[in-house]
């Protein structure tokens, strides 16, 4: 018996099994396309249907007693659909700049911080609703013509299964869920003249939707007998595939862009969350929370750096059989002195100002590329140090973080991290913890595990733990006082 995690990306979909012990076999993974001009950032929600059918079908193929399948997707993106689920209208990505002028509005009618105090959001264009109502606006044919807003976790689910359930994590991402009463929100959907009724029904994170239907079974050559789980938003299901459950443990997602994910084991400090732009995630965990933390570049930025500044040492590295990141990480000391601000896609929390630029401050003659390198890697870890201060008084207590992503194998980062963020940093095995969690769950609502403890017991392998260096944190933060001031004496001049 097989368990599987199906993650829905926006770009591409995998889907990743293992066996009853938690033992990863194999993976499939697709990809489809994205529009982006003029401000419009659109998905066909069809092709990504196609490539959901796809992957499953290269995995029954290869292992065909897959006996359960959790699905999770990255969050805002919704597509309105007739009740087959037929898409009406190309799926509107967070990143679409629709929905701002409708956020106001909303705004000016309930009030933000009324908005924030039922749904966990700062109201901000990114989410769900503020975009169904610019559709509503200005495509009224489309609304006219809708049975169904799906986000893409129960998009899937329906398409699998014919249920409409949505997990209230991801639920909570289309800013008008009540993540207190854990519903849908009457009152801000009345307000947005939105119909409550085009929404699936919230269920907790991991609720089984039962099993395939027979033409998605036929379609894919699975199992009739394969059940289909809802898992989660997939920073949710990254923080349990990362064996996060309770507040001693946050999450450091070193992936493209950097995210710390902070577990909250009560509600926490709504004010201090509003005011640090921090989302509140109904966690897997009843009665827990999660949000977060995060810089749009981590490893983005250091790819930058190797691919604008670093032709002539990719060539050496290349000659010596080492990866170019192992070549600078070794050719440069910490802390370098100098100033990277990481804003080079815009400032993402506690600032949250899409306007804001990179910077690369105190270079000399005598600046190398190496230098530069590591700099780059201090700034990501100080923009992290930043935000944990600004949680300060939210009800958070991380004590270590559990690294995943491809940031997590650098054992000169990680070593950065603990020492600047003065607690341990465990590394794990898994580069995605998001799969890992998902299957976690699945194998948890279709009984291969107890709870999330035993599933953790056999899927979450750690590495190696870095402990931090005290003198090495106080050079840091001689130099840290210097960070905290410069996106104030920058952003002016951008």
């Amino acid at each position: 018996m097989k368990i599987a995690g199906l993650d829905i990306g926006t770009t591409g979909c995998k889907c990743t099994v293992f066996d009853e012990q938690g033992k990863y076999l194999g993976r499939a993974y697709r990809d489809y396309p994205v529009k982006r001009r003029m401000g419009s950032h659109e998905a066909d929600a069809s092709a990504i249907m196609d490539g959901v059918y796809c992957v499953l079908a290269e995995m029954a193929r290869a292992y065909p007693d897959i006996a359960g399948i959790g699905v999770t997707s990255f969050g805002e993106t919704f597509v309105m659909t007739d009740e087959q689920g037929m898409p009406l209208y190309p799926a509107i990505l967070y990143t679409d700049s629709k929905g701002s002028a409708e956020c106001g509005e909303l705004e000016e009618l309930l009030g933000a911080k009324t908005i924030a105090d039922i749904t966990g959001l700062r109201p901000h264009e990114t989410y769900s609703l503020p975009k169904m109502m610019w559709l509503k606006k200005h495509h009224p044919e489309v609304v006219d013509a809708a049975k169904y807003a799906f986000l893409m976790e129960d998009y899937v689910v329906f398409h699998l299964t014919g249920k409409r359930q949505i997990d209230y994590s991801l639920a909570s991402r289309t800013m008008a869920f009540d993540i207190r009463k854990m519903c849908w929100s009457e009152k801000i959907f009345e307000t947005a003249g939105i119909p409550v009724a085009w929404m699936s029904e919230p269920v907790p994170t991991g609720t089984d939707a039962g099993v395939i239907r027979e033409a998605a079974a036929e379609k894919t050559g699975l199992s009739k007998e394969t059940h289909i789980v809802s898992i989660s938003h997939d920073q949710v299901a990254a923080a349990v595939g990362a064996g996060i459950f309770n507040g001693n443990i946050a999450l450091d997602g070193a992936g493209t862009s950097q995210c710390l994910g902070p577990v909250f084991d009560s509600f926490p400090n709504a004010e201090v969350m509003y005011e640090g732009n921090y989302a509140i995630v109904p966690y897997a965990i009843p009665g827990k929370y999660m949000s977060y933390a995060y810089s749009f570049t981590g490893g983005a930025l250091i790819q930058w750096c190797v691919d604008t500044l670093a032709k002539k040492e990719k060539d050496m590295a290349g000659q010596m059989g080492i990866s170019v990141n192992s070549y600078l990480e070794k050719r440069s000391e910490s802390p370098t002195g100098l100033l990277v601000l990481p804003h080079f896609a815009g400032a993402a929390t506690p600032y949250m100002d899409s306007g804001s630029k990179g910077a690369v401050l105190g270079m000399t003659v005598e600046t190398t590329a190496a230098d530069i390198y590591r700099a780059c890697m201090e700034g990501v870890v100080y923009e992290m140090y930043l935000n944990a201060k600004a949680l300060d008084g939210s009800g958070s207590h991380f004590e270590r973080l559990h690294a995943t992503g491809g940031g997590a194998h650098s054992r000169e980062w990680m070593q950065m991290k603990a020492d600047v963020l003065n607690m341990p940093m465990t590394a794990l095995k898994t580069v995605d913890a998001g799969t890992v969690g998902s299957a976690m769950l699945t194998g948890i609502a279709i009984g291969v595990f107890k709870d999330l403890e035993d599933a953790a017991g056999y899927m979450v392998e750690k590495t190696e733990t870095f402990y931090p260096n005290r003198e090495m944190h106080e050079k840091y933060m001689k130099i840290f006082e210097r960070y905290e001031k410069v996106y104030k004496a920058v952003r002016p001049l951008m």
